[in-house]
């Protein structure tokens, strides 16, 4: 074999060991993908659709690790239960943290907090009061509440127990809606969280290399040195819908809804206002399914604007007003039934809506009275008052002739008028009208 032929195989052979080499360095260097998504609402459908949908994504992705930053008051059970079954059977491992100092997961989101694989708090974060309330407005007995609190605190024991979490404490989460601050949750034996961290970089930084077991007993060991974080964010349609289940804005969407229609039937024909009403009453009605709503409040508003149209047809001097106003007080105040702060009612939105009401209402109210006392426009009734002008003369013992809005009309007066004298009418009788002396 030539020396030539020799050198060239070398070659090849050197390269192909080159590129395996090099391959299996790029491979070992690759960066792991991680995905950071943020919740910061209410538990409820829309923002169930963007938690389990990003899970799915992190699958198909394979991503080392998810992890959701979660600030919540709590939410419905219906949708918390859906993430939780979606994180159990997902194949990429779900930490939840909250974050940041100040932020909270009470509720519903205490119960992502210990279905999560890795459970994660900020310093100056708190987590727990979850017992469960009605998400109707509808008071529950004493036997419903029971076993509502008893079918919560259940659950809550299973993944504490499958995420080998102190049982004991979850429980009374529920039972006695305990709450927890991040020393306390992370202090316990056994812990409620298993790490405590100040943000993001740093918490990537604490679990790499750290082994978890999943809900189904596999053990996974975390890989998140130097890792790709890529955020995923709500779409426009979730961030939309998500906006609109807050109290205030849907009391807005309520109101607006219900004066656009009002407007509407005040004027007949406008249009723009009933569009606008019509739909904003349709997204207020989304927004009052996810949240926990006081039905007669919702009457108490329905009716005030009702008796605020009713205005407009019986002449009430102002009754009806008073009690459109108080009715939409009233249900205002009792609107939202939730003793948590965040999904309550501000009056920063509450007075000046009802402020707005009761303007339109004077204002109308005076346009109305005002109108009463106008004589009236048409008929002969309408021209009393009215000056016209003698043809003949007129006397007490006999009649004559005026003329008012280009017709002649027969008239009697109980004075002496001579012709081409101007008159007032003062009264109309069949086609005689009685007038006297300017």
């Amino acid at each position: 074999m030539s020396p030539r032929v020799i050198t060239l195989a070398a070659l090849l052979v050197g390269s192909s060991a080159f590129a395996r080499l090099a391959s299996g360095q790029l491979q070992e260097s690759a960066s792991p993908l991680v995905y950071s998504a943020e919740v910061d609402s209410v538990i409820q459908p829309v923002s169930a659709e963007y938690m389990t949908a990003t899970m799915d994504r992190a699958d198909r992705d394979g991503a080392a690790l998810l992890v959701f930053t979660l600030r919540t008051p709590g939410g419905l059970v219906d949708s918390t239960r859906a993430i939780v079954t979606h994180m159990l059977a997902a194949k990429t491992p779900v930490a939840v943290f909250v974050a940041p100092a100040g932020g909270r997961a009470a509720s519903a989101g205490f119960i992502l907090i210990l279905a999560s694989d890795v459970a994660v708090m900020a310093p100056g974060t708190h987590i727990g009061a979850a017992h469960p309330v009605a998400g109707g407005g509808e008071a529950m007995d004493e036997t419903m509440s029971k076993k509502a609190a008893q079918d919560v605190a259940a659950y809550v024991r299973t993944l504490a127990e499958g995420r080998h979490r102190n049982i004991a404490l979850a429980e009374q989460a529920v039972n006695d809606s305990r709450a927890f601050t991040d020393h306390e949750a992370f202090t316990a034996s056994p812990r409620l969280v298993d790490v405590v961290a100040p943000d993001l970089t740093t918490l990537l930084r604490q679990l790499d290399g750290r082994s978890i077991t999943r809900f189904d007993g596999t053990a996974v060991t975390l890989r998140t040195a130097n890792a790709h974080v890529v955020p995923i964010e709500m779409t426009l349609r979730q961030r939309v819908l998500s906006a609109i289940a807050h109290p205030n804005i849907a009391y807005l969407l309520l109101s607006l809804g219900m004066l656009g229609l009002t407007i509407e039937l005040w004027t007949p024909g406008a249009v723009l206002p009933g569009v606008v009403g019509g739909v904003s009453l349709l997204l207020a009605f989304f927004a009052l399914q996810l949240l926990p709503v006081n039905y007669a409040g919702l009457l108490l508003i329905v009716l005030g604007l009702l008796l605020f149209a009713l205005e407009i047809k019986i002449p009430s001097y102002g009754l009806l007003t008073a009690g459109g106003l108080t009715s939409l007080v009233f249900g205002s105040m009792i609107l939202i039934d939730s003793s948590t702060p965040d999904l309550q009612l501000s009056l920063r939105f509450v007075v000046p809506v009802v402020v707005s009401f009761a303007g339109i209402a004077i204002l109308l109210v005076r346009l109305g009275l005002a109108a009463q006392r106008q004589p009236p426009a048409t008929g002969a009734t309408a021209m009393i008052g009215e000056v016209a002008e003698a043809i003949t003369s007129i006397a007490p013992d006999r009649a004559g002739s005026v003329a008012l809005r280009g017709e002649i009309w027969h008239a009697i007066a109980d004075e002496p008028i001579p012709e081409h004298a101007r008159v007032r009418v003062t009264g109309v009788e069949g086609l005689t009208l009685t007038v006297r002396h300017l």
